[in-house]
């Protein structure tokens, strides 16, 4: 028998459906809503790619534990160190993204991808905010007769490849550094990368290896004892505590300013909330908290801040930066 069709039936079910599936959809964004606003319920973890010690690990420990007091919640941070952090990049960029794990880095991040085949897609990593900046400064051996930028220029062209330039490693901020100086300044100088700062500087005190672009922290206590020089620093301006040093620019290099920072990303997916409360908390420790900014210039760090897009926009141009310097130069993975 056919079966009579009821109009007003089938509107009734179609509006029913449709109220259902909007509550539904409105459940699940108060859920959501709900979920940023109890952030964070439960420990945070930092993930830094390098060995305890070094710079990104300091940063990230020193500011960490003032933003965990801030939150009122645990913050762990964790040691994967391995290939110029790119084991700790997979990790993060593979991680939930739930606000629950970050990525601290360096430079070497943006760098990875222009000299390695990487086992990630740093698209799967959002930036969130610049945490600090690291000035780089040279340091050149007694052996090497010079005493400013302008003499070592004068010597390293008038003796091609005798100059040697070390690094903690391969795509290192210091191996870009070293590279970008060769260049601008049209002289050969052959790079030697090495395992840690150790090793570079017992080289550089005996002479085996003539400079290296490094953090102030550990080279200046041997410049203040004479057994090593301090010739310059790549930053916008003169540090602090060595007012006599003078910037990359003012020794004849306009717009050398390149230098290592240590920043935060979080994966893809990281609900925005959560992201910007993290930028905008570690900001206000960066840049208010006076016990944060003496730990960090006692290390040779400059504390930073800022927004997510404007780490993202630093990001983006030094990656740019580095992929010149690594093309100009030659410079391919060992």
């Amino acid at each position: 028998m056919k079966q009579t069709r009821h109009p007003r039936r089938a509107r009734l079910k179609t509006l029913l459906l449709s109220l259902a599936l909007a509550a539904g959809a409105a459940g699940f964004g108060g859920q959501a809503q709900a979920a940023d606003a109890a952030w964070p319920s439960r420990p945070i973890h930092v993930v830094v790619g390098y060995t305890p010690g070094g710079a990104t690990d300091i940063v990230t420990r020193i500011i960490m534990e003032k933003l965990g007091a801030r939150l009122k919640q645990t913050i762990i941070v964790e040691n994967k160190p391995g290939a110029n952090s790119q084991l700790s990049a997979a990790y993060v960029a593979k991680a939930e993204p739930d606000g629950y794990t970050f990525l601290s880095i360096l430079p070497a991040y943006v760098i990875n991808s222009h000299l390695y085949k990487i086992s990630y897609d740093p698209a799967n990593l959002v930036p969130v905010v610049h945490m600090a900046d690291l000035p780089l400064f040279l340091f050149v051996s007694n052996a090497v007769p010079a005493n400013n930028v302008k003499e070592l220029v004068e010597y390293g062209r008038a003796h091609p490849d005798k100059l040697t330039f070390a690094s903690s490693g391969t795509g290192s901020s210091a191996h870009m550094v070293g590279a970008d100086f060769a260049l601008r300044a049209n002289m050969a100088m052959t790079h030697v990368p090495y395992k840690g700062s150790a090793p570079i500087l017992t080289d550089l005190l005996g002479g085996q290896v003539s400079m290296v672009f490094d953090p102030i922290l550990v080279p200046m206590q041997y410049v203040k004892q004479g057994k090593l020089k301090a010739l310059a620093l790549s930053h916008t301006s003169r540090w602090p505590t060595e007012p006599g040093i003078p910037t990359m620019e003012e020794s004849g290099f306009p717009g050398f300013t390149t230098e290592s920072w240590v920043g935060l990303l979080a994966p893809k997916g990281t609900p925005q909330a959560i992201v910007d409360r993290m930028a905008s908390e570690i900001t206000a420790i960066a840049k208010n908290d006076p016990d944060v900014r003496r730990k960090l210039m006692d290390q040779g760090l400059m504390p930073a801040g800022g927004t997510p897009a404007e780490f993202g926009e630093l990001m983006r141009k030094d990656s740019e930066h580095y992929e010149t310097i690594i093309k100009e130069a030659h410079i391919t993975a060992q």
